[in-house]
């Protein structure tokens, strides 16, 4: 009796906080070119940082980047939506996971063009200095956060 006692006791504990994680993992929907290595790259750090990830191959991102109200200066090489947000390029998770968080009056994140050191475009040691860029609906930009 004891042991089942014990294993219904693990079971209350135990399968609520694995149900917990993956109903609360924020799911990103990905566009990217099918062959860019850069954008599996970064996918894979979404994914080891708790992130749920629906990667689309297409042959042309910039309708994407049009409905995520992106401007020339803003691109990179993939376009991601989340929870209501564009997230433009390599911006690592932990400014998305704080943008989800803070839940802003923004459009979405950019890591404009593609800094090396960036999730996913690492080469090295080499980390070249680079900013996330929030961007409204009218296009004003603001540094979110600086790397």
């Amino acid at each position: 009796m004891r042991t089942v006692t014990t294993t219904i006791l693990l079971m209350l504990v135990i399968l609520p906080a694995c149900s917990d994680k993956t109903a609360t993992a924020p799911v990103i929907t990905v566009y990217k070119s099918p062959t860019c290595s850069c954008c599996g790259r970064w996918i894979t750090h979404l994914e080891k940082n708790g992130f749920k990830v629906i990667a689309k191959d297409v042959k042309d991102v910039t309708p994407y980047k049009i409905k995520g109200g992106l401007t020339p200066k803003l691109a990179s090489c993939h376009t991601g939506f989340v929870n209501g947000y564009t997230i433009e390029g390599h911006v690592p998770a932990t400014d998305i996971k704080r943008l989800l968080k803070e839940k802003p009056a923004v459009r979405g994140l950019s890591v404009p063009a593609m800094p090396i050191g960036t999730p996913g475009m690492e080469m090295g040691s080499r980390k070249d200095p680079y900013n996330v860029i929030s961007f409204d609906k009218d296009g004003k930009t603001k540094v979110f956060s600086k790397h």
